[in-house]
């Protein structure tokens, strides 16, 4: 059997919250131990000695052998679960599962990729990990400490499944052959947001810029009707057929014009 870690434990009598508390103010952590051959058993672990321990775990699936204070035997486990305070960091509570020496057992080990995907390294790929951990049974002497992956082969567009994992002896598998674990998938491509254009909206109120003079065009009035051209030699007609205006005051009348009713006709020029 691999050489399991070492870990120095404490059997506790009181439980509940208030005791708990209690524990943690004398920098020990309330746990506990259960198996299927064996009643849960209430335990207590320092608090530097558990911090050590998992230093040495580092992320690797491994057995730890239970000392206990006031018992002559030893118990086989693994770390199930470690509750953590989410502001202060600090460790609330242990599950421990007891293992047998000859007995296979269901655990989660993490996944260790290995190389350089071909779809990272010439297709501009990115290599995503799918599952982190993996579920197997297996007896404590075949416990791998993780699940090694090797993505040098992967292309853009592959993935490595459950059922295509290389084969570990003495494990089985727990998955669902078609989970995937490791893909190389495409870069997301960058999406450009451009700047939108300004349009120069006149003030309320301006007056629109007038069209150049002697353009020869004629704007259209509000009526739809064309308007007399600028610089037409030609005057407009009067309106409703009415006669023209009397000429202003000291003006000549035109030739062959009759004087307005009631004017006097213009004083002969003085020689």
């Amino acid at each position: 059997m691999k050489k399991p870690l070492i870990l120095n434990v404490a059997t506790r009598a009181q439980t509940g919250r208030s005791a708990s508390r209690r524990l943690r103010k004398v920098n020990r952590i309330p746990a506990i131990l259960y198996g299927k051959h064996t009643n849960p058993e209430k335990l207590s672990i320092e608090t530097p000695e558990f911090t050590k321990l998992l230093k040495s775990v580092a992320g690797r699936a491994v057995l730890i052998e239970l000392n206990r204070t006031d018992k002559p035997d030893k118990a086989l486990s693994f770390l199930q679960e470690v509750q953590r305070d989410p502001m202060t960091d600090r460790y609330l509570h242990v599950d421990l599962h007891e293992v047998k020496a000859d007995e296979k057992f269901e655990i989660r080990v993490p996944v260790r990729v290995h190389g350089e995907s071909f779809g990272v390294k010439n297709q501009s790929g990115v290599l995503e990990i799918a599952s982190h951990m993996v579920r197997i049974r297996c007896v404590p002497n075949d416990l791998p400490e993780a699940v090694d992956v090797d993505v040098t082969e992967l292309k853009v567009g592959e993935t490595i499944k459950v059922g295509e994992l290389k084969a570990i002896s003495g494990v089985v598998f727990l998955d669902d052959k078609g989970q995937p674990v490791v893909a190389c998938v495409e870069p997301v491509a960058e999406v450009v947001v451009e700047a939108p254009v300004a349009t120069e909206v006149p003030a309320e109120g301006a007056a629109a810029a007038p069209a150049a003079a002697g353009d020869g065009k004629t704007a259209p009035a509000a009526d739809g009707k064309a308007a007399a051209p600028a610089g037409d030699a030609k005057a407009a007609a009067p309106a409703g057929g009415k006669k023209g205006a009397a000429p202003a005051a000291g003006a000549k009348p035109a030739a062959g014009a009759k004087p307005a009713a009631g004017a006097k006709p213009a004083a002969p020029a003085k020689k």
